[in-house]
């Protein structure tokens, strides 16, 4: 497969143990003990899928994940989480922060190698196509960065392309205006909630008839929806 895979976990005998299990199924493998390692290696490289411990020394594995799905450059690459707590609050956490899927400890390494080729053969199919739709009338291209509604195109600002994208990614999920902030700009920009519902507005009147898909939900946010 010559994908490359990044495990981020404390503990040596986890890393040496999972890598040992990929290397045997032809995958390239980077391990690392923590987060700062983790991100220096990320400047260099960009790992096709990223298995990530929930506890690490220098950091929470679920902001880790967090921060990865916020960044353009890194919000494609599927994560697994790889934790030795079992409540179902963290896992439902993982997954609404953007993991992929999770592995409890102890695991099979043999299971963990299953879903790791589940979870990029799942990637795959989504790569294979880079539109998005809803309703029938409305198109997003991911690669030409266009918006056509009714064969229409329609010219966003920047930030308007991205919030249509983010709704568009995960049609019915309910997003704050908190995630949709974190998204845009993280802590980069002192900005109000005001300011998500005043770029919502410019894109409902932008799209037209498409605009009626982005549904208010009153006290919370934003969700997309036909």
């Amino acid at each position: 497969m010559n994908k490359l895979i990044a495990i981020v976990d404390d503990e040596p005998d986890i890393v040496e143990l999972v890598s040992i299990n990929l290397k045997k199924a032809m995958f390239k493998v980077n391990g690392f003990s923590d987060a700062e390692s983790f991100y220096r290696f990320l400047e260099e490289k960009t790992p096709d899928l990223i298995i990530l411990d929930l506890m690490l020394p220098d950091a929470d594995g679920l902001e880790i994940c967090k921060y990865l799905k916020r960044e353009d450059k890194f919000s494609s690459i599927p994560i697994i989480m790889l934790t030795a707590k079992g409540e179902e609050t963290d896992k439902v956490l993982g997954l609404e922060f953007g993991a992929d899927d999770y592995v409890t400890k102890p695991f099979s390494p043999k299971e963990l190698v299953a879903r790791v080729k589940a979870v990029l053969r799942r990637r795959q199919k989504v790569e294979g196509s880079r539109k998005l739709d809803i309703g029938g009338i409305l198109t997003m291209d991911l690669e030409t960065y266009e918006v056509v509604v009714e064969d229409r195109k329609i010219e966003l600002t920047s930030t308007e392309f991205r919030i249509l994208k983010l709704l568009l990614s995960k049609k019915s999920k309910v997003f704050s205006r908190n995630d949709i902030l974190d998204y845009l700009w993280g802590h980069e920009k002192i900005v109000l909630d005001r300011t998500i519902d005043v770029h919502i507005k410019h894109l409902r009147d932008k799209l037209g008839k498409a605009g009626r898909f982005i549904k208010n939900i009153r006290g919370v946010g934003y969700k997309l929806e036909e």
